[in-house]
C-alpha cells in the first residue's frame, strides 16, 4: 500500500495528515492564527512518531494548492517541494477549494451546491461553486460578496456555504435556502481521497517548477510609521 504525507496551509489552519491510500492514518492541526513556519514541520514529526513511519516509507506528499494566504501556500509548498525533492517521490497539488467541498459534501444532509469561501480580506473570498460530486458549477474566483452574490442559485436550490470567508457574508447573503457549515474548515484529513486519485493516475507536478496557486497577486501591506 502506498503512504502519502498531506500538508495544508491555505489559512490560518496549520494541518497535516498521514494516510495509507486513501485511509486517514493520523492528523495533527492547529488553527487561529499563523503558525506555519514554526509548526509544520514539528507535527510532521509528531505523525511520524504516532504512526512508527518515517519519510523514508512515503510514496508521495500532497500539498493543498491554493488559493489562501499568500505566505502560508509559500512555506506549505516549500516544505513538500524539499521533501519530493529529498526523498524523489512525486508531488500531488490538491485544489484547496475542492478539498473543503469534499469533506462538506460528506456531512449534508440534502442535494444542493457547495460553496467554499476562504477570506480574501474585507468582503472578498477566494471561492467556487460545486455540486456534490465535485463537478465545477462555477470556477475558482476572487468575489466582493453582494446581496446578488448566489441571487439565481438560491432562487432555485439550496446552497451551502463555508470556510473561514463564510461567516461574514452571513448577513449579506439572507435567504431560506441558503445554510452556514460552522465547522468546514481546511484540513489536511480531507485531501486523501484526492490525493490517492491523482497519484493512480500519475497525476504529478514537476518539482522543480510548481508554484502555489494564489489567485492574486501579493500586495505587501505597509505599517503605520511610529512617530
Amino acid at each position: 500500500m502506498s503512504y502519502f504525507l498531506a500538508i495544508e496551509t491555505a489559512t490560518q489552519v496549520c494541518s497535516v495528515a498521514l494516510f495509507e491510500g486513501d485511509k486517514l492514518l493520523a492528523l495533527k492541526e492547529e488553527g487561529g492564527a499563523y503558525s506555519h513556519a514554526e509548526k509544520l514541520a514539528v507535527f510532521i514529526e509528531d505523525l511520524f512518531k504516532q504512526t512508527g513511519l518515517s519519510a523514508k516509507n512515503l510514496d508521495a506528499v500532497a500539498v493543498s494548492k491554493g488559493p489562501g494566504s499568500y505566505t502560508g501556500l509559500r512555506i506549505g509548498v516549500s516544505l513538500a517541494k524539499g521533501l519530493c525533492y529529498g526523498l524523489n517521490i512525486p508531488l500531488l497539488s490538491i485544489d484547496t477549494l475542492k478539498s473543503m467541498a469534499l469533506g462538506a459534501a460528506k456531512t449534508v444532509q440534502k442535494e444542493g451546491l457547495l460553496c467554499p469561501m476562504i477570506d480574501a480580506r474585507r468582503m472578498e473570498v477566494y471561492t467556487a461553486l460545486l455540486d456534490t460530486d465535485l463537478s465545477y458549477i462555477k470556477p475558482v474566483e476572487a468575489v466582493v460578496v453582494e446581496a446578488e452574490f448566489l441571487k439565481s442559485e438560491l432562487e432555485s436550490k439550496l446552497v451551502y456555504i463555508f470556510g473561514n470567508g463564510a461567516e461574514k457574508c452571513l448577513s449579506v447573503l439572507e435567504h431560506n435556502n441558503l445554510t452556514f457549515l460552522a465547522n468546514e474548515l481546511p484540513s489536511a484529513s480531507k485531501m486523501g481521497a484526492l490525493a490517492y486519485e491523482k497519484y493512480q493516475n500519475n497525476d504529478v507536478e514537476d518539482v522543480a517548477y510548481f508554484e502555489p496557486f494564489y489567485l492574486k497577486e501579493f500586495i505587501a501591506i505597509k505599517g503605520k510609521k511610529l512617530v
